[in-house]
């Protein structure tokens, strides 16, 4: 009987343990897409004020990020 106890304390452990990695790893999953999805846009607001690229290419790019940012 004791050790239904211990078996219970365990697998309670290890769930809780599991949920809490699963938690940290999407939320940093996510906070890296974060980054590297408004480092893109950076790079083309600077294009674009630049005068690299003009308003067309850019309200396109910038809606191409916008749609992957949505997918991810």
């Amino acid at each position: 009987m004791n050790n239904e106890w211990y078996i219970g304390i365990g697998l309670g452990g290890l769930i809780i343990l599991l949920l809490i990695l699963t938690f940290l790893y999407y939320f940093l999953k996510t906070s890296h897409n974060k980054n590297t999805r408004s480092a893109a846009q950076d790079i083309l607001d600077r294009r674009y004020a630049n005068g690299g690229i003009d308003k067309k290419e850019y309200v396109e790019k910038s809606r191409q990020i916008k749609e992957q940012a949505n997918l991810a």
